[in-house]
């Protein structure tokens, strides 16, 4: 079984979500309207069953993302299949595997955005001639974070889609990967097209949330050759599969307010990341809105919000082989991930 959950505990809140399955053999596959060799859209229920979409609505070829095109017409027929969970089509989902809930076109990825793990994470780096105490360095960097929220600009960059992998796949670690760390995210998926949007209108671009954990190998992140041009993201997070996404996406409205959601990531059972989303400098209306002024965002694209405090480099211990990631966001499920060498 690919699906992790509690015993007895519903998978996520809310009546239903959506999820894009496959198929374990030809008979899963034919009751689920799709045929056994590909992935398919369903509909999701916290008890663990699960409908194939393509029947359901008869739309053939139909994806997650085609669903998000259409997502103010589609998503009141989407409540009403889940309100008759014994119906026709439905399937339990054990034996059916569980893969990235949808294939965005675009992937816009906040930086530096919980104040906590910033400071944490640039008192880690502190030079070793540093003049200044550790209290002193934090007090600094403390003030930078303040002056970034009152400046109200976020940090944002882009992400391949081909870095995404299912939410209980093994993430492989790049044999050039010398630091790689866990960086657990709420991750909002996008339903209209956006440009220019206000941000008390830029919620209203929001089908709903998932889960990612943005890997990212710590000594890749700066050029040593040309430190002037900064950041290398293409060389530290986008390896394939270096961004488990999923399991599900749980519409907005049964999510509550995304600002005071608790994400929390345990290595091998041991809690490291557990932060709720208050500590975002910039909250998802705002990032929507920012990323709008400057590029067009699409049904379907990501919109991944930071990482909180409590990643490896803050404790001194960074990602190897058989290494175990559980992670967690309040109300959206759990991904299970093992981390394997590309070499194995």
């Amino acid at each position: 079984m690919h699906v992790t959950s509690v015993s007895g505990q519903p998978l996520f809140d809310g009546p239903f979500a959506l999820a894009t399955l496959s198929a374990a053999d030809d008979a899963a596959g034919t009751s689920a309207g799709t045929s056994a060799d590909g992935p398919f859209p369903a509909l999701v229920t916290p008890e663990g069953r699960a409908l194939g979409l393509r029947t359901a609505l008869d739309a053939p070829g139909l994806t997650v993302r085609g669903l998000l095109e259409r997502w103010d017409a589609t998503l009141p027929r989407l409540g009403a299949l889940a309100a008759d969970p014994s119906g026709d089509g439905w399937l339990p989902l054990d034996g059916l595997r569980v893969h990235a809930p949808v294939e965005p076109r675009q992937i816009f990825q906040s930086g530096a955005n919980y104040r906590q793990h910033v400071i944490d994470l640039e008192a880690a780096h502190r030079p070793a001639d540093d003049p200044r105490t550790a209290e002193e360095a934090r007090a600094e960097i403390a003030g930078q974070m303040d002056r970034r929220a009152a400046e109200d600009l976020p940090y944002v960059f882009t992400g391949l889609p081909s870095a995404l992998t299912g939410p209980y796949d093994d993430v492989v670690l790049p044999r050039e990967a010398a630091q790689p760390d866990w960086e657990l995210e709420l991750a909002v998926v996008v339903s209209r097209p956006a440009y220019r949007v206000p941000r008390e209108k830029a919620l209203e671009h929001v089908a709903g949330y998932t889960i990612a954990n943005d890997l990212t190998d710590r000594a890749a992140v700066f050029r040593r050759d040309m430190p002037a041009i900064g950041s290398d993201w293409l060389a530290a997070k986008n390896a394939p599969g270096f961004t488990p996404l999923g399991p599900w996406l749980v519409p907005a409205a049964h999510v509550g307010d995304p600002g005071d959601l608790q994400v929390t990531l345990r290595l091998n059972g041991e809690t490291m990341q557990d932060e709720s989303t208050e500590d975002m400098l910039f909250g998802v209306a705002r990032l929507v809105s920012y990323i709008s002024d400057r590029a067009q965002l699409l049904p379907g694209d990501l919109v991944l919000t930071g990482s909180p405090a409590g990643n490896g480099m803050h404790w001194g211990r960074l990602l190897r082989e058989g290494d175990v990631m559980e992670g967690t966001v309040t109300g959206l499920g759990t991904q299970r991930t093992r981390c394997v060498g590309e070499d194995a």
